[in-house]
């Protein structure tokens, strides 16, 4: 993996993709179990088949965990501090073996008043096998600068 890029090697239009995971049973119910959300259309295939999906649905949350953890394994990597919010939608269901992936583009970029840290803006699309996007939105980020010494 290469080395995280700073602030000032960030240039807006920045266009990488991440690794793909296929999303399984396991994630569904462990994310199930960790949030309490046992909504129905996640854990049972005979509801989720009778209101017109094909099988259980993957939570949308869980679809924004895990494209936050593809963005966390690209080859490009942002030295990020912390996550500063997202603006999200879930545009199509993730299904129970659906292969996802995401492709980030960096949109904006700019100057904070401590010098060691800057924000920067990408646009992250999650795709499945088929190249439909299932969700996609934003991502505000502090990430690192240069220290001049």
């Amino acid at each position: 993996m290469s080395e995280a890029l700073v602030y000032e090697d960030i240039e807006v239009g920045l266009d990488y993709e991440t690794p793909g995971i296929t999303v399984s049973e396991h994630h569904v119910l462990g994310f199930a179990g960790l949030t309490g959300d046992f909504y129905d259309l996640h854990v049972d295939d005979d509801y989720a088949r009778a209101i017109g999906y094909p099988g259980r649905v993957a939570h949308g949350l869980l679809g924004l965990a895990l494209a936050d953890g593809l963005k966390n394994r690209a080859a490009v990597r942002l030295a990020a501090i912390v996550s500063l919010g997202w603006r999200w939608k879930f545009t199509a269901p993730i299904l129970i073996g659906d292969r996802i992936a995401a492709r980030i583009r960096v949109i904006a970029k700019r100057e904070t008043k401590k010098p060691d840290r800057g924000i920067v803006t990408i646009a992250v699309t999650l795709t499945n096998q088929r190249g439909d996007v299932v969700q996609q939105g934003e991502n505000d980020m502090m990430v690192r600068r240069k220290v001049s010494a």
